[in-house]
């Protein structure tokens, strides 16, 4: 896995992170957009300062002193989901599960769906991998300074202990992403440098994406044009992590996921949870 340090790959990368320059025509996070979210984007998914990856820098420097065991596929991609567990998770994981693929979900327990937790469960013995996301995802709450965000982890893994090893949890996705500027209001300018340099000193990877299904938008999109987005933002690209939502709104996820499986298949991408992409920090 040396593509995060190949000038081939991060060019490839950087073309998409940097959709902020095409801010006006589409959603970026491909990671990150402008500082006006265009039309299908949600405050609470930009990051609208690029980065150079979509991994924590710990993770791509571990990269070249960690020999794989296998070599990477030429073409991966991880499908993640935000914002659940919900009543739209059981659909997304049939869908998954019928077509015999493994994805990442980036999970939140706000004390507003105690219910669907048990999913949490269902989806691990699935194979699925579960990521840590937020307890609460109130950016005025867990961006006030650093120690309020770990006491939202915390909480989280509280709340998640029940259905799943809490403590063996090392991957995360700040809400907003690594690079967001709504932060900035509660914490300062300086908070996610902080934060993302005590993530990697724990030894957590944090994750963003640079492929966004544009599905927690308002108007609901269809499934049809959750489907176009994908593959409008993968583009050229042969690695790809794809932002996705099995939030209590985002009905029409589950409805696009066989058209998007069947086209990543159809285009040779092989299917990777995140750990199986992402190393962990080295510490």
């Amino acid at each position: 896995m040396t593509f995060f340090r190949s000038s081939k790959h991060q060019r490839l990368l950087w073309s998409l992170l940097l959709l902020s320059v095409g801010a006006a025509a589409g959603f970026g996070l491909g990671i990150f957009c402008g500082t006006e979210p265009p039309v299908g984007c949600r405050e609470s998914d930009l990051t609208p300062v690029p980065d150079e990856s979509f991994v924590s820098p710990a993770s791509a420097s571990s990269v070249e002193t960690s020999p794989e065991p296998e070599p990477m596929p030429e073409k991966w991609v991880c499908l993640t989901f935000d914002d659940g567990p919900s009543k739209t998770t059981p659909d997304v994981l049939s869908a998954l599960n019928r077509a015999g693929v493994k994805a990442t979900f980036f999970v939140v327990a706000t004390g507003n769906n105690d219910k669907y937790l048990p999913l949490i469960s269902e989806a691990a013995a699935a194979g699925h991998q579960i990521a840590l996301h937020s307890a609460s995802h109130e950016y005025s709450d867990i961006y006030q300074s650093a120690d309020a965000y770990w006491k939202d982890i915390d909480l989280l893994k509280e709340r998640l202990s029940p259905y799943v090893r809490a403590d063996g949890l090392w991957y995360l996705r700040f809400p907003g992403g690594s690079t967001n500027t709504v932060s900035r209001r509660y914490g300062g300018r300086g908070l996610m440098q902080q934060l993302k340099e005590e993530v990697t000193a724990k030894g957590y990877a944090y994750v963003d994406w640079n492929v966004c299904a544009e599905d927690a938008v308002g108007g609901k999109p269809s499934a049809g044009t959750i489907f176009r987005n994908i593959v409008r933002e993968t583009g050229e690209q042969t690695q790809c992590i794809v932002l996705m939502h099995d939030s209590a709104t985002t009905r029409t996820t589950a409805e696009a996921l066989p058209d998007i499986i069947q086209w990543y298949k159809d285009n040779g991408f092989a299917f990777l949870t995140v750990e199986q992409a992402v190393p962990l920090p080295t510490t």
